[in-house]
């Protein structure tokens, strides 16, 4: 039977509450890594985000954070050669990993990132969720396939977040989400609940801090 890829229900009051506290706490930029000896030790819970070029992932973990400065937005494309880890309270790491699908990136460039991100993967014992952001307007194309495969092989669970909602007409959204649903039914470390955000206007953002504050 296929799984429906519902989306994602609102968590009671108190789990808003509680992901909302935590997310207000200190929240900091610890290192940018190029190669698996230079990871920070593996002490705390870990998320990583994923996303292909302008998808929105540094809003997004500027929306969840509320710190606008945070994670570093970048009209290049592939400027992100780094897997990003920022603390946050004295619990999780939250991890920006080097955006995908820039076909101007040096094939060397390329291939350096994608041994990192394999290897970090496959790595990290206290990585419990991998997000990948998908654009509503657009929804999964084949580079975010890619990705998708790597962590089913990774045998990291992943959860697709919808970024930028707010830019498409609900009569549209429907047709984005059964294309989503569809192409997440080949991929077995697909988590069975979609997110639908806006980190301009603020939507989803309360519902993915629950989903990252509850994960244990």
């Amino acid at each position: 039977m296929q799984i429906p890829f519902t989306l994602a229900e609102q968590p009671d009051e108190q789990i808003i509450e509680a992901a909302r506290v935590l997310f207000a706490g200190e929240t900091e930029f610890l290192k940018g890594v190029v190669a698996m000896d230079g990871m920070p030790p593996d002490d705390r819970l870990e998320v990583c985000f994923a996303g292909r070029s302008n998808v929105g992932k540094s809003s997004l973990i500027n929306a969840l954070t509320g710190r606008k400065g945070l994670a570093r937005a970048s009209n290049t494309p592939g400027r992100t050669q780094e897997i990003n880890f920022f603390t946050l309270a004295e619990s999780h790491y939250l991890v920006d990993l080097p955006g995908y699908g820039y076909a101007n990136a040096p094939l060397a460039v390329v291939e350096k990132w994608q041994r990192l991100l394999k290897q970090y993967l496959s790595g990290r014992a206290t990585l419990r969720r991998a997000f990948v952001l998908v654009d509503t307007r657009h929804g999964i194309k084949p580079v975010d396939e890619e990705i998708m495969t790597l962590l089913d092989k990774s045998a990291v669970t992943f959860q697709v977040v919808m970024t930028k909602a707010d830019k498409v007409k609900d009569s549209d959204q429907v047709k984005i989400l059964d294309q989503v649903r569809e192409k997440l039914s080949k991929h077995p470390a697909a988590y069975p609940e979609l997110v639908m955000t806006s980190a301009e206007k603020g939507d989803g953002i309360p519902l993915l801090r629950s989903i990252i504050a509850t994960l244990t």
